[in-house]
Parts: C-alpha cells; structure tokens; sequence
C-alpha cells in the first residue's frame, strides 16, 4: 500500500510539473516558427534592399564577390549580408524560445554568439567599403605615376592597393574582435615585406656607387 502511495504521488508530482512545462513548450514552438517566418522576410527584404542600393556592384568592383568565391563561399557579399541578417532573427527566437523553457546556460550561450553577429555585419562592410576604396587608390597611384612617367606604374598602384587592404583587413579584424589575429597578421606583413620594400626601393631608387679610387 505504501508503495502504491509513492507512486501516486509521483504520478502526480509528474503531472504538476507536465503541467506547467507544457504551455511554455508550446510557446516555445510558437515562438520558433514565428522566428522562422520572420527570419525568412528579413533575408528577403535586406537582399533586396541592399541590391537597390547597388551594394553588390560595389563589392564585384572591388573584388570581394569574387574572393568569396575562390573561397568556395557560394554567395556574393549581399547574400552573405542577408544570411547574417536571416541568422540574427533565428537565434533571437531560439535565445527567446530556451529563456521561456528555463534553458539559461544555452540562452547565456546564445546570447554570446547573438553579440558577436553585429560585429561580423560591420566587418563585412568595412572589407567591402575598404576594398573599393583600395581598388581606387591603386589605380589612382597607377594613373598618376604613368602621367608624370614613373618606371614599375604598374606595380606601384598594386603595392598601394595591397597595402591599404591589409590595413583595412586588419581593421575588419579587430572589429569583429579578432585582436590575435590583427597582431599576427601585423606582425607578418611587418617582417615579411621589409626585405620586399628594401628590394624595390633598392630598384627605383639605387644606391650610389662610391667612386673608385
């Protein structure tokens, strides 16, 4: 008798707590698919509007459609945009849906990624701005040296246009708080292109022989 007793009452300590579990369940999946929907419209309304701003002209002028496609990205830096945007509306709902059902430690979780996809959205900007940005200087410096006849024009406009891309990408980088990757990379581009810069400045610009005695 007594463990039937027991039973009972864990029976209905079991119901109590299905009970109150099951609405926020329910919610939860209501909030999911309203996360869903939503994410959907905002891909679509932020694809279209950042092709009315002709902002994929911009980034296939300066180059990034086609570095994210050497990379295997099967996107242009407007879809990509689009996705982060389309991903942000998703993990909002599933930081909403895990609060509701008590789920803290994963909602904290998200919360930490959430916080991060702004970031990754501006540094998208600053590389696609940027890389526009560099294409124009360097065939900025390219026309100009050509016109007052600089030897290696060419060339010059290329070192240019590198130059202001890493600095831009490591602007990127550290905007999307990336700080060892920033000094490493700095580092490298440091003491890699010293013995580079001393060989073409050597080139345009030679040393003069001491004279014989």
């Amino acid at each position: 008798m007594e463990q039937l007793d027991f039973l009972m009452e864990n029976l209905q300590e079991f119901g109590r707590r299905a009970s109150d579990f099951l609405p926020k369940l329910l919610l939860a999946i209501a909030v999911l698919l309203a996360g869903w929907l939503l994410a959907r419209l905002v891909r679509l309304i932020a694809r279209k509007a950042l092709r009315a701003v002709n902002f994929h002209v911009l980034t296939a002028r300066a180059g990034v459609d086609s570095l994210l496609e050497r990379s295997g990205v099967q996107l242009d830096a407007s879809g990509l945009l689009a996705i982060l945007a389309y991903w942000t509306v998703i993990l909002g709902s599933l930081l909403i849906a895990f609060n509701g059902v008590g789920l803290t430690d994963v909602a904290d979780a998200l919360g930490r990624v959430i916080a991060f996809i702004p970031k990754a959205f501006i540094a998208v900007l600053i590389l696609a701005f940027g890389a526009y940005f560099a294409r124009f200087a360097g065939e900025s410096v390219a026309a100009y040296c050509r016109s007052v006849e600089i030897r290696d024009a060419g060339l010059l406009g290329k070192l240019v246009r590198g130059a202001v891309l890493v600095f831009v990408v490591l602007i990127a980088l550290d905007q999307a708080d990336l700080g060892g990757v920033v000094l490493a990379l700095a580092l490298a581009f440091g003491l890699g292109g010293r013995r580079r810069a001393a060989a073409l400045l050597e080139h345009w610009w030679p040393t003069a022989r001491r004279p014989t005695q």
